[in-house]
């Protein structure tokens, strides 16, 4: 870097292509911030609804009731119910849809259960997964767009260089620091996105393991309750 030269400074003084690497850079970072903090609101939210759930679920309360209290939220308080609650109420809804119809055996009306479950489970999957992909190829890419800034820094030194008489310090300094700061950069987008893809990773296979567990539990339950008549 230059004397008395500021990081921003050096950017908007950068040559043409190492601006735009640089500017890249700053974007992607700004965008995989806001990509990090969107996902740890999610993922935040979805832990403490398993655990309200649960608490719910486990409370005693009747099936049919906890089923109609998530109806009424919906409706009364415009509440969009994820997570556990959305896998319970998909295959309750749908063991009690073929339960009132006398042609249907209960084996069957157990595989349509567990089925609405899966299909539900796979949709929320996919919500507590979703921009993962963005922050797992940001952490790949970064370092090595940062790596092309510094190439390119690297030669607009050599290149200023080779119209001087005389190699000083000077006349290759702001080439050097443009390609340190774009490494800089490289890594300033690369380093968040990879620790939050692993942080979150590991949170949604805790989570999505929750959602496993309570989907086999809710089926014993419901195989019991048929059987049970």
């Amino acid at each position: 870097m230059t004397e008395g030269m500021s990081p921003i400074e050096l950017i908007l003084n950068a040559s043409g292509t190492a601006l735009i690497v640089m500017v890249i850079l700053l974007l992607l970072s700004v965008v995989s911030w806001v990509m990090i903090v969107q996902r740890w609101l999610v993922l935040s939210s979805a832990a403490r609804n398993v655990l309200s759930f649960e608490q719910r679920f486990w409370s005693g309360m009747d099936l049919s009731q906890l089923y109609k209290e998530g109806s009424q939220m919906q409706k009364s308080e415009n509440v969009q119910l994820v997570g556990m609650e959305n896998i319970f109420r998909a295959g309750f809804k749908e063991f009690m849809r073929l339960r009132q119809q006398a042609t249907v055996d209960k084996e069957a009306i157990m595989e349509g259960a567990q089925r609405a479950m899966r299909v539900a489970f796979s949709r929320e999957e996919e919500k507590l997964e979703r921009h993962l992909a963005f922050l797992a190829t940001l952490g790949s890419v970064s370092p090595y767009i940062g790596l092309f800034g510094t190439v390119i820094g690297i030669m607009n030194a050599f290149l200023g260089l080779a119209t001087q008489t005389q190699a000083t310090l000077q006349v290759v300094a702001p080439g050097i620091a443009e390609a340190l700061m774009a490494t800089a950069l490289g890594l300033w987008a690369a380093i968040p996105a990879v620790i939050a893809y692993n942080r979150y990773s590991d949170r949604i296979e805790s989570i999505t393991g929750s959602y496993i567990t309570f989907t086999d539990e809710f089926s014993s339950i419901l195989h019991r309750q048929i059987h049970a008549n």
